[in-house]
């Protein structure tokens, strides 16, 4: 990555709407200024999101049953198919420039399933990528999605992490390939913190991206690699 500063912002519960808001202000600002990139972390309420690649019959919920889970959908720019956001699940959006040193869609796309790879194996999680798929997967099923849009080389979308997830949201989709969905709460046998795994993401992100300078909502200490 580029000699910049990573601006990290946990932003708690957002909907999803606002959050794609703050998404394209600040891919606005990283076009143009190319100086700071931006990773924010935050917990969506249930939401669908359906990708460009989707087709209609991607969700299976009427609205009735949408309105009686208390679930949105919503038509995204990013990549991918249908998946689901909701409590329990980390979702991470880096708004970072790729130019000029890493224009390469499909490296990006392994270099975030490497930080989500290396959180997993944080926890004893043995995860893998699966050739011709998209995100990371365990034994137990996928346990998170990957979904990302690239303007003028500057990402936004990104992925999200099953963690204390209600997999029965899954339920109302045919998400990604159809594959079987996990979270690390069903692969432990435990509830995870959330503030927890967020610290690993940010320090795997680092590692793994090469950032020179971290700043923003650090709850831990995290060593640049300078």
């Amino acid at each position: 990555m580029l000699n910049r500063t990573l601006e990290v912002r946990r932003l708690a519960r957002q909907d999803y709407r606002t959050a794609l808001g703050i998404q394209k202000e600040l891919e606005r600002e990283v076009i143009e200024r190319r100086v700071r990139d931006y990773l924010l972390l935050l917990e969506h309420p249930h939401t669908y999101t359906v990708g460009r690649r989707a087709k209609e019959s991607g969700v299976l919920a009427t609205a009735e049953v949408l309105k009686s889970i208390g679930a949105e959908v919503f038509e995204t720019d990013r990549g991918g198919k249908v998946t689901y956001h909701g409590l329990g699940q980390v979702v991470g959006y880096p708004i970072i420039s790729l130019s000029p040193d890493r224009e390469d869609v499909h490296k990006y796309v392994r270099d975030i399933e490497e930080v989500l790879i290396r959180t997993m194996a944080d926890y004893g999680i043995e995860a893998f990528r699966i050739d011709g798929l998209t995100g990371v997967h365990t034994t137990e099923g996928k346990v998170a999605a990957i979904g990302i849009h690239i303007k003028r080389w500057v990402t936004t979308h990104g992925f999200a992490l099953n963690v204390n997830t209600d997999l029965s949201y899954f339920n109302w989709i045919i998400a990604c390939e159809g594959e079987p969905v996990t979270s690390m709460e069903k692969l432990l046998g435990r509830e995870v913190s959330m503030a927890e795994v967020e610290d690993r993401l940010i320090r795997n992100f680092v590692d793994v991206f090469g950032v020179a300078e971290v700043t923003g909502d650090l709850e831990v200490p995290v060593a640049s690699a300078a």
